[in-house]
Order: structure tokens, then sequence, then C-alpha cells
């Protein structure tokens, strides 16, 4: 059985699990106190080019999604995202459970559209009863997207100008970030990303970590009490120092953009390999998710001898799967695969 399931089903990067091993024992203190979180926060913001950026380190996605929006937003708000993104989709309403509302927008291959962003805000306060409503208040973005797609950096920058215009935070989710900075179609750098963004965060768990998510407020813009949040939504680890470590190696030697760029060659590869196959694309992506459709039967015998995820059924029989690569990804993965095929 090979494996195109997800980019955390394997453990971590053999740096990382050194580098736990070398400081497995030394006393540190807890919560993210210790000075491998520190150094990794250094080494996080000279990256963002935001020497006074604020730093936390969260134990997993759904956790800094929650923590970063119920902690941003008031008690009469909710957050704009589109249709397809993950709090809206796959974080089992823990958004909701905050007492906040997800106000989805129609998606365009995953994202959504700066035009039809500011027609919702607009038609929202220009409805006379609109105190009476879910005010918007919150942008959430995922980059890449659910579907593996890209912001351009002036969609970005001008979603970015709709929300300053309504005085609404944005909000990037990066859970697999390394792989869109180092697609061949990004044009956004981790600088442009902290310029345009009033926090982000970069994903761990699924870019060679164990697990972890490092969220950062590029203008020392974190609210207050961030961390007492953090710890009330149980995403604060005792042990912090697990966390500190694994950022701190991601951001030795540009490590995380190493591990990214090895995903995208893997993608790369598969598709040049699929393609050859005649296997049809649900869409485009440029990052290490890639979306098929299969005939259902298709589906049902590939699962025999691999793993991967069913995304969504379409009509007549035929199905869309996932396939992904990490930094986990062989070559002879690819090829076993194309052999399947």
């Amino acid at each position: 059985m090979i494996s195109f399931e997800n980019d955390y089903t394997t453990g971590a990067h053999p740096q990382i699990l050194q580098r736990l091993s070398e400081t497995n024992f030394q006393a540190a203190p807890g919560y993210g106190m210790d000075p491998y979180c520190e150094s990794a926060r250094e080494k996080i913001r000279n990256a963002c080019g935001c020497p006074r950026a604020q730093v936390f380190f969260l134990v997993g996605g759904t956790q800094t999604n929650a923590v970063v929006i119920s902690s941003m937003l008031k008690g009469h708000e909710g957050v704009v995202a589109a249709e397809t993104g993950h709090i809206n989709v796959h974080e089992a309403g823990a958004i909701e459970c905050t007492g906040h509302k997800v106000l989805a927008l129609p998606e365009h291959s995953g994202k959504i559209d700066p035009g039809e962003l500011e027609e919702l805000l607009r038609k929202f306060y220009q409805d006379e009863s609109y105190e009476h409503m879910v005010f918007p208040g919150m942008v959430y973005v995922s980059h890449p997207t659910e579907y593996g797609t890209l912001y351009q950096k002036k969609e970005l920058a001008q979603i970015g100008e709709i929300c300053r215009k309504y005085r609404m935070p944005l909000f990037l989710d990066g859970a697999r970030l390394g792989y869109g900075l180092m697609s061949k179609e990004s044009d956004m750098t981790l600088q442009d990303i902290a310029a345009i963004c009033d926090v982000f965060y970069i994903g761990g768990t699924k870019v060679g970590a164990l697990c972890g998510e490092a969220v950062v407020f590029p203008n020392q813009n974190a609210p207050r009490h961030f961390l007492t949040a953090v710890k009330q939504h149980g995403a604060l680890l005792a042990k912090g120092r697990l966390l500190g470590i694994q950022f701190d190696t991601l951001f030795t030697d540009d490590l995380y953009l190493e591990i990214g760029r090895h995903g995208i060659e893997m993608a790369e590869r598969l598709k040049t390999l699929l393609k050859e196959k005649g296997c049809p694309f649900y869409l485009e992506s440029p990052t290490n998710q890639q979306f098929l459709i299969l005939k259902d039967s298709q589906v049902e015998e590939l699962k025999k001898y691999v793993s991967f995820s069913v995304w969504e059924k379409l009509e007549e029989g035929h199905t869309v799967i996932r396939l992904v690569t990490s930094w986990s990804t062989r070559p002879e993965d690819i090829e076993r695969l194309g052999e399947l095929l």
C-alpha cells in the first residue's frame, strides 16, 4: 500500500527528529517560554521581515483557527470565508462552537473574489436592518486553498485593501504555506504575506513537523491576553519546547522552504505521470494537492493498493479524488502509482 492520502500521514522530517533527540534531556521552562521557542520566534521574525512581530506556537490547525478568530472577533461578529474554506467545511463547527458564525462566499477554485467580497460588505451596510444581523468582522483565506490553488499577490492585496476600508482584519490560514511559497506559480514571499495580512500562521503539521503551527501577528497587534485564550482552547502545549525545537529547525538553513520545494517537485512528477496516463483533472492545482476525476469502479479498485482522499461525488458514476505529496514522498512511490494506473 502506498499513500498519497495527506501531507501529515508520516512522522517528521529526520532533522527535526534528530534535534528533538539531541535536546531530550535538557530541562527548559514550559508553555513556550523556553530558549528554543525564543530562537524560533527570532528566526521567523527575520524570515517575515518583521522584527517586532509577535509569534505564538499552537498545537494544530483547527485550534489555531478557532483561537485566532474567536479572540479577534467581537460577540456580534462573524468571519467571511469561501464556502469551501476549511473553517466552513472540515472543522466540525469549531468556529461556531466559539459563538461566531462563518459567513460563506462563493468559491472560485477555492478562492474568494475581491469584487464579491466588497459587494457583500456594501450590501450589508446598505441594509437598514443590519443591526439585527451578524456583522462581518474578519476575512479568512487559505493559501494554498483547500483545492491547492493560490492567491496572486495582486488578489490578496485587493482583499487586504477592502479589509482596511471596512476596518476588518485579514487572516491567512497557512497550513500548507511552505508548498504555496515554493510553487512555480507563486508570486508572493513570506514578507509579502506579512505586509498584507493582519495575522497568519505558518503551518508545521503538514510541512515536515510532527505537529504545531506558528501564529504571526506582524505588527504587534495580537489581542490582549492572547496566550490565555490559547490555553482556554486547549491549544497551549505544556512542553512548548517540542514546538519551539521543531520550528527552530524548520527555519534553520531554509529547511522549511526545502521541504516545500521537494513536495512541489514530487507533485510536478505526479502531474506529468497522471497526464501521460490520460487521467482527467478536476482542476489545475499548482501545489501539492492534485484532484482527479475517476469512475466509481476505478476508485474502488485503486483503494486496494493506494491510500487517497475521496473528495466529492459527481454525477453519472464519477468521483473526485485527491492525491497529496509531501516531504516524505519518494520518486519510487510515484513510479509504483504509474504501474498501478
